[in-house]
């Protein structure tokens, strides 16, 4: 079996949701304040079965209703989990069977059952509270009312099976599921490092002897008689030991026991005395947890670092949950269903343990079976490169308050269109790309110079990227299609509903007419100057119209009859910035002399060749004026020199030193190219 299903009605920023799991791991993710951690804390009302804190507080209601709403009826919270049959022939169905039989509400192609928390204010109780409520003119007075005057009315029920002919589940069934939940703010130390922990002791006492437990080939009467002779062995041992020591204290104890009689404690013929037995269990206490470096260096654990230790102590945690669901050793309090949830495994681990520690998680659940089901929250982008996007749930809070709940993995249909793009980004969604599932907004960029640029450019336009949580993704070239489909709710209900702006190059082509003939790059001032014999064609066009009255999906690119690339564009509206020309570029000196020119003095600076003699050509053609032949001229001189990568590194890193400086201090005036300042405009209202 596993939990399918939760829906959370009235529950903090859940109004009314239904989040759909996977029988294994899911991993959940959302910027913050989404309502992962809320998430887990819902199961835990549920399924947790000596969950504390189900009394629950004026807080934990949702706060997404209206006056009106409250006036009319009481808040409420109501969540049910829903539970079905696994599709994975493990061996522990029959036992499940046995646990949810008087839950169920189905058993038509498979079983299904349904186990619910109610937290409500009492029927009798409610036309009080309507009362009450009558003249309330203001929503933040009628929670004051709830909180002060009927909270304390409220009660809390679990219940099984179908919600409206309900049955008091069995605390003995709720005690066959073990939910162990991790939060982001853990202390590991008390509960790993001495044997005086209960989870370490539980632990001990469930290993000691492990061998003699799981020998092959031996009956239960052979382990039996076995454990017998090492306890004997071990208590006469034990018994030797005490011995000594009291034989030691043998002296001094008259002395000490004298002050006992001159306090009073001999009255009424009471003497104080020593008499000891040694167990396992005592010695326990004695151990405390080590780190060994080699044969020679031992280091205590509370030494270690945070992340180390946190390691450590998921792995003893699992051990733990081990034992419990062991039949032979716990009989039957052994658990059935257990149940892992981690808030951020990520805090204090390196990327690369985060990679491996995940990777653990999935051996323990698909092959070891230690733990049924486990629910993991992130921030990570190492996480959920690691993972696949079916294991992915997606909590995204949207401007008016509302939670809605996509599922990456399920955008895509079975057709082969959609099956390759699946396959695509699963196999490049990395960690830089993953950035885009976490972030409220997204830039998605063709290469790595936007994507190195588009934070400064942003500052620039008086507006920032980091302050509205924007991501901006370099899909290394034009792959829009494949991502953009985790975002298109217009074509899917499982689609992320986030604003993208993709930046797309027009980047001109043209090709000879006739077979065998392929598009060649080419200037956007060659454009349709040879028809007869040449066919045209400009990237994006096809995308913006498609996109143009998309929700939250628009595509924005250069001027269609005079743009190139994002480069080209750079020293288009800049043709006089000589910031712009980095030293790692070619023919700097060049670029910075042209800058200054005229257009005919620019066009006699660049060598004479073939390809430069005919972009000249071309720009006579346009019929344009000097200016904008010579802007172009520019641009085309400054786009074949540059190296994209460490160009733009170095352009990023001299434009934010100008934008630092104050007017007057030789700042230079840099302007945001155009397409740029509406992706910005669009994304950031």
């Amino acid at each position: 079996m596993y939990i399918s299903n939760i829906k959370i009605t009235g529950f903090r920023n859940f109004k009314d949701s239904n989040v759909e799991f996977n029988d294994g791991i899911n991993i959940l993710i959302g910027h913050n304040n989404a309502g992962k951690t809320n998430l887990l804390k819902a199961l835990q009302l549920v399924i947790e079965p000596h969950y504390r804190y189900r009394k629950l507080n004026a807080y934990d209601f949702c706060r997404d209703v209206t006056l009106d709403e409250l006036k009319a009826h009481s808040p409420s919270v109501t969540i049910t989990l829903t539970i079905k049959n696994s599709e994975k022939d493990y061996n522990e169905q029959e036992e499940d069977l046995r646990v949810i039989a008087n839950w169920f509400t189905q058993m038509e192609d498979g079983y299904e059952a349904k186990l619910t928390y109610r937290f409500y204010l009492p029927a009798e109780k409610e036309e009080e509270y309507v009362a009450a409520m009558g003249g309330v003119e203001e929503l933040k007075a009628a929670w004051s009312i709830i909180e002060n005057d009927f909270l304390r009315y409220y009660i809390y029920r679990l219940l099984g099976g179908a919600i409206d002919n309900p049955v008091q589940p069995e605390m003995d069934k709720l005690e066959r599921f073990d939910f162990q939940f991790l939060g982001a703010m853990r202390n590991v130390e008390d509960d790993m490092f001495y044997g005086r922990s209960t989870m370490l002791r539980d632990v001990l006492n469930f290993f000691i002897d492990y061998g003699v437990k799981k020998a092959d080939g031996k009956s239960k009467e052979e382990k039996e008689a076995q454990f017998k002779e090492i306890r004997n062995t071990f208590g006469e041992e034990a018994a030797k030991l005490m011995v000594a020591l009291l034989s030691r204290l043998e002296d001094g104890k008259d002395v000490m026991l004298d002050y006992a009689q001159e306090t009073g404690a001999s009255f009424n013929n009471a003497l104080p005395d020593f008499k000891s037995t040694l167990t396992e269990q005592d010695l326990f206490s004695a151990l405390k947890l080590i780190i060994k470096y080699g044969e020679d260096i031992e280091i205590s654990a509370t030494h270690n670092g945070l992340g180390y230790n946190n390691l450590i102590y998921m792995s003893l945690l699992l051990a733990k949950m081990q034992a419990d669901a062991d039949g032979g050793y716990m009989g039957d309090n052994a658990k059935v269903y257990p149940i892992l949830a981690i808030e951020e495994p990520e805090a204090h681990l390196h990327p690369a343990m985060q990679y491996q520690f995940l990777k653990f998680l999935e051996k323990n659940l698909k092959k070891d079976h230690k733990v049924r089901q486990i629910f993991i929250t992130t921030h990570s982008s190492q996480i959920t490169a690691a993972v696949k996007l079916d294991d992915i749930i997606c909590l995204h809070r949207k401007n008016d308050g509302t939670t809605c709940v996509s599922y990456p993995g399920k955008v895509f249909s079975d057709s082969e269109d959609d099956k390759k793009s699946k396959n695509y980004v699963q196999r490049f969604l990395d960690a830089t790309k993953s950035d885009m599932l976490f972030a409220r907004k997204v830039i998605m960029v063709e290469g790595i110079a936007e994507e190195l640029l588009m934070n400064t450019m942003a500052r620039y336009d008086g507006v920032s990227l980091e302050e509205q949580h924007v991501a901006v993704v370099n899909i290394n070239g034009r792959y829009f299609d494949h991502f953009i489909k985790l975002f298109n709710t217009e074509d899917s209900d499982n689609a992320i509903p986030k604003m993208v702006a993709c930046i797309t190059d027009r980047d001109p082509e043209k090709r000879q007419k006739g077979p065998n003939h392929k598009y060649k790059t080419c200037y956007p001032f060659e454009l349709h100057k040879d028809d007869e014999h040449y066919e045209y064609m400009v990237n994006a066009e096809d995308a913006e119209h498609a996109y143009e009255a998309h929700p939250s999906i628009r595509f924005f690119s250069q001027d269609a009859q005079k743009g190139k690339t994002f480069e080209y564009e750079l020293a288009l509206c800049n043709p006089t910035l000589e910031l712009l020309v980095t030293d790692s570029m070619s023919n700097k000196n060049e670029i910075k002399d042209m800058m200054g020119m005229t257009y005919e003095q620019a066009k006699e600076r660049i060598k004479h060749s073939d390809k430069w003699d005919e972009v000249k050509s071309a720009l006579e053609l346009t019929g344009w004026d000097d200016e904008e032949k010579k802007r172009h001229l520019v641009a085309a001189r400054y786009l074949s020199s540059v190296g994209k990568g460490e160009n733009a590194l170095e352009l990023c890193l001299a434009l934010e030193d100008n934008y630092e400086l104050e007017e007057g201090d030789d700042k230079s005036l840099f302007v945001v190219p155009p397409y740029i300042h509406s992706a910005f405009e669009w994304l950031l209202r």
